[in-house]
Order: C-alpha cells, then structure tokens, then sequence
C-alpha cells in the first residue's frame, strides 16, 4: 500500500518512508491511498487472539511493505508483561449493563500514548532500515502532557535516534511535568516553552517545514521525524485497540458478532478519535462516534456548526491533555471525508493558518454529523462527575476519563441511545492526583501536599495501588531545566544537536 499527502495526492511513498519523515515534505499528512477493508469474518477470527496478535493482524492491512515476521516482533516487543501492569494490555471494565471503560493506560508511562509509542520505535527502526537511511534521526515532539514522556520512554536509547520534546511549561500537571523532567537515556532532551501546547506545536511544525533548517540538519548528518500523532507510525498502532475493545466485548459475551456499539474518545488533537473513525471505515459495526472536549472545545462547535475557529481564549482546564485549539489530525479525517479533495484541504489549512478560521460546505457538514456526537464539559463538571461514578459505581477515573463520561451522559440524554457504548480511558487517576482527590474528597483534603504525597492519599483514600513508574518518581533527579520563549526554540534544538 502506497501512502499520500493530504494536501497533494499526486506524492506516492511507501509506509516505510512515511514513517521515516513523520511529515509530508509539503507540510501535510500521510494516509493510505485506500483503506483496507475486514469482513465479520475476519474480525471473528480476532476474537480468541491476544493483544499483540490483533495488532499484527490489523498493521499487516496497512504496512504492506513490513513482513509479517517483522511486524510480529515490533508488536510482541511492544505489547508484554514486561511493559505493561496486565496481560490484557487494553482491558475492559464493564460499569454498567451498557457502559465500559477502555483502560489504555496499563503501559509505563501510566497514559494512552503509550499503545502507539511503545511501538513506534521498533517501527521506526525497521523503516530506517528498508529505505537505506545513514541519517541519524531526531525525533521533534510537541507535548501537551502525556505524549512527551510516552515518547522519551520509547525513545530513549535506541541507536540512530535522538529525541526532543518540547511542553509548554504551565500548560501540563506536576505528575506530567515530573515524568519528563527526570527522564533518563542518553539521546533525549527536554525543554519548557512559555507559553500554550499550540505555541509548542506551532513551533515543532515550523521547525519541521523549514526547508533551510533542514539543510543545515542533513549537512550535519540529521533529518527530522516525529512521534506526535501527525505520524502514521504513530497513529495506525491506535486503530488496533478499538478492534481489540470490540472482539473483547465478543469474546465476554457481551454482544454479538456484528452488533454495533458507540465509542466515547476525550481528544484534543483528534488522534484518538481519527483512529476510530479508520476503524469504522475498515468495516468495525459502530453505530456513532462521540467526540469529547474539555472547555477548550473547538472540536465540539466545528463538529456542530461545520466552522473550525481557533480564535478563542484559550483556558487551563484539569484536563490539561486536550487544552489544545489546533487539532492536527483533524486534516486527515477533511481528506477522507470529501472524497480525498486534497486542494480543498490544502486551501482550508491555509486559511487555517492565516486567519485562524474555515468552514466546510454543508455537504461535509451532514457527513460529519453522521458519524460524530459533540459534545463538551467544564472543570467543574469534570469533577463533579469522577465524584458521582466513584459513589455509584466504585471506579475512580482521571479528568480526561470524565470529560468524556460528561459527554456521553449529555448525549445519551440527548439521543436516548441505548446502544452499548465503550468510553475510552486515556490515563491512570494518579496522573492527575490532585483533581481526583479534590473530587472524591474534597479540596481541603489536597491542600499543601506535594504530587507525592498525594499518591499515597489517592491510593488510600481509593483503595487502588499506584503504578510503579509513578511510584518510583520521587527518588529520581531532575536532570532537565531548560525554558525557552517560542521564538527560541530553533535555537535550543541547535544547541541540543550541538550543531555547526
């Protein structure tokens, strides 16, 4: 299968090649000239598979140039015991007869990216291989929280890469920060941007699109790729769990092969989502997509009124994984659905990037609603809802979690839909410690206590055992202080890759 750019589908590249550069050279995205389809047949034969055997089955529709040998040995390198706190790697849990959470935050680094970023270098590494890259490859992230550590922990060490990521230095919770700041591994750096997430991805995408810079990199033996969703190595890795969450509710006899259900995604970027929605078009029975926003919801009014404005205040919200204004992968969801119109995406991008604003036809807007529910929920509501499923049903969540079971309340209100329905978990609740705690027990109970001493009363006050990666966090040293304005941030990769 050949790979194209969402803004000029006369480019041809290999998945190899894709995932090598990270982003097209005419600044759009990588997607698949078709994409593949699965029959209920073959979707059947998933069901008694474990994790890393779905993931081969599924990568092999869309690395057509990776054998299957070699796919194998990335997905069951990835998705083990040793990396992940259960066998299941993406397990279940059912809260009611009809709702289910999908924890996707069993790897080390306690959140959802890790699904796709213990993977991805593996992937990496193998496509630098078959297209007879000598390069050294450095890997440029933009964080708005989790991303950041998932990827310096895939990353570190892998000969042949260095990584660089750079977060916005108030824009993410003391456990995020924390994580990043004591990474260890010889080929990583960090450095805070002040500013939002969307300073920091801007800066990442002109770095990337420079063509001069890109130059002054290869003279020095470099070439730049990312591990931001943007890149298919990134993002094809996440269809896998929605396959995998389907089969689980076969194999548990909780629907029949070919029943539909719904799935809620909390997205900022719309990553997360866009992988669901290749899953549907793979042939997947879900019945209705439902696009979770915190107060930044962009997302919410383009999918309700067809217009994209980023011209907003931007709010720090208790979830600050999805405190983003900019959704990148957004662009590849506007070229499957006009019928791969890669000007029309090209013009809308750059009216994007010129007045912050676009609006698709009515046509896109009826598609678009067709498949997706928008729907977002405040900080206030964010608590109050870990609050109420901690009481009524025992489980206790992360504000990223909550945001997305505020909205699919509001749409099963709305709606009345019955339809079993899977809400996607995307972090463990000791990342955000002090919100979950504010929620279940109270804001005096928080007070004055640092991030580590609130995972001790969080794991006490909820009865749940704090993941090792987090636990052992105090003991290390930060070994990361740089800060840096936007306008500085060429400098501090120069200054990194120590370059001449």
């Amino acid at each position: 299968m050949k790979y194209t750019s969402t803004r000029d589908k006369s480019l041809s590249v290999s998945s190899a090649e894709a995932i090598k550069t990270g982003l097209a050279p005419d600044g759009g995205l990588f997607v698949p000239r078709e994409i593949p389809q699965l029959t209920m047949e073959d979707i059947d034969k998933l069901v008694p598979m474990t994790y890393s055997d779905r993931a081969v089955k599924i990568l092999e529709c869309f690395l057509t140039d990776f054998t299957g040998s070699e796919l194998s040995e990335c997905a069951h390198s990835a998705y083990n015991k040793n990396k992940f706190e259960t066998d299941e790697i993406a397990p279940l849990y059912k809260v009611t007869g009809d709702m289910y959470f999908l924890e996707l935050w069993h790897g080390p680094t306690c959140a959802f990216k890790d699904m796709a970023l213990q993977i991805l270098p593996h992937l990496l590494k193998k496509s630098m291989v078959k297209t007879g890259e000598t390069k050294e490859v450095v890997i440029l992230v933009a964080t708005s929280g989790d991303t950041g550590k998932a990827a310096l922990e895939g990353f570190k060490d892998v000969e042949g890469t260095r990584i660089i990521v750079f977060y916005p230095e108030n824009g993410v919770s003391d456990m995020q920060k924390r994580q990043m700041i004591t990474q260890e591994g010889n080929n990583v750096d960090v450095a805070a941007v002040n500013g939002n997430f969307d300073d920091a991805q801007s800066g990442v995408k002109q770095i990337f699109n420079d063509h001069e810079y890109a130059e002054v990199l290869e003279r020095n033996n470099f070439m730049l790729s990312s591990a931001n969703s943007i890149n298919w190595g990134r993002l094809v890795p996440q269809i896998v769990y929605y396959f995998s969450a389907y089969c689980n509710l076969v194999k548990n006899n909780e629907i029949q092969l070919g029943d539909s259900i719904n799935f809620v995604v909390p997205t900022g970027n719309f990553g997360n989502i866009l992988a669901a929605y290749y899953a549907m078009e793979m042939g997947l029975p879900i019945h209705k997509l439902i696009c979770a926003s915190n107060e930044n919801n962009v997302l919410t009014d383009f999918i309700r009124t067809g217009v994209y404005d980023k011209n907003r205040d931007f709010k720090t919200t208790c979830s600050p994984s999805m405190d983003i204004l900019i959704s990148s992968n957004l662009e590849r969801f506007l070229y499957q659905v006009t019928g791969c119109d890669d000007a029309r995406v090209s013009i809308w991008m750059g009216e994007l990037q010129k007045t912050g604003r676009y609006e698709v036809p009515d046509v896109t807007k009826t598609k678009i609603k067709e498949i997706f529910y928008g729907g977002c929920c405040d900080d206030e509501k964010t608590l109050e809802t870990i609050q109420s499923v901690a009481q009524n049903n025992g489980y206790v969540m992360d504000t990223h979690t909550a945001v997305a079971k505020c909205v699919y309340d509001q749409y099963k209100q709305e709606t009345g839909d019955v339809t079993k329905t899977v809400i996607v978990s995307t972090a463990s609740p000791f990342k955000f410690s002090d919100s979950v705690l504010t929620a279940i027990a109270g804001e005096e109970t928080t007070a004055g206590a640092d991030e580590f001493a609130l995972l001790d009363m969080l794991a006490t006050r909820a009865e749940l055992t704090i993941p090792a990666s987090l636990a052992g966090l105090a003991a290390k040293p930060v070994i990361f202080t740089t800060t840096c304005d936007k306008t500085e941030m060429y400098d501090v990769v120069s200054h990194m890759l120590n370059l001449s």
